[in-house]
């Protein structure tokens, strides 16, 4: 178990398409707070958000098992990507059978922006924004950015970073807080838009 939890996830995937039920158990445990907060803040509704979020892992076993996954390195977004589909089927579903009124809803659902595909100007534009961020980053002093890359590209906890750099919690966390003002401020001065 204890060696279990320090492998990659697309090593537990492997691991567990070769029989060894406990990387699933490991996987689940990593990502199962994510993927049901973003279930659950997207639909609005506890009970059809546990439903989903059901639905979303025994989609992720049964297409592993099946030797059908191919998203090396993806771990996080494929099964983010499981969901987001279920939720859009859920809703299409309903709407077909005309039981969600969406003048009822106090949030649009179908009209959803996050629940749709994007266009290929949506495509450009992230794209454009990812490569304006990785820019930024890289004016970043070395320890701003360090401590910004390991907690947004590795996912490390705070304390994590405090253990793996040999710094506090709190300086740790003041680092990100500047990296962060430095980026802003940069986009403000060379007027780089980084919403959609």
């Amino acid at each position: 178990m204890e060696t279990l939890i320090t492998m990659t996830d697309e090593q537990l995937v492997k691991d567990y398409s070769d029989g060894n039920n406990l990387a699933f158990d490991i996987l689940l445990m990593r990502h199962k707070q994510s993927v049901f907060n973003y279930i659950c803040f997207t639909v609005r509704n506890r009970e059809l958000a546990e439903d989903i979020f059901q639905e979303t892992f025994i989609k992720a076993i049964m297409t592993i098992k099946q030797g059908r996954y191919t998203e090396n390195g993806k771990f996080r977004a494929w099964i983010s990507r499981i969901a987001h589909n279920l939720i859009i089927d859920h809703f299409r579903q309903e709407k077909n059978e005309n039981t969600v009124s969406n003048d009822e809803a106090p949030v649009d659902l179908l009209n959803n922006p996050t629940l749709c595909d994007g266009t290929i100007e949506d495509y450009l534009v992230k794209k454009q924004i990812t490569s304006d961020i990785r820019k930024l980053v890289s004016y970043l002093p070395d320890n701003q950015k360090e401590v910004l890359e390991m907690r947004y590209y590795q996912d490390l906890s705070f304390k994590e970073i405090a253990e793996q750099t040999g710094v506090s919690i709190n300086t740790a966390l003041g680092r990100m807080r500047y990296a962060i003002l430095n980026m802003r401020r940069m986009a403000d001065e060379n007027n780089i838009v980084l919403t959609l």
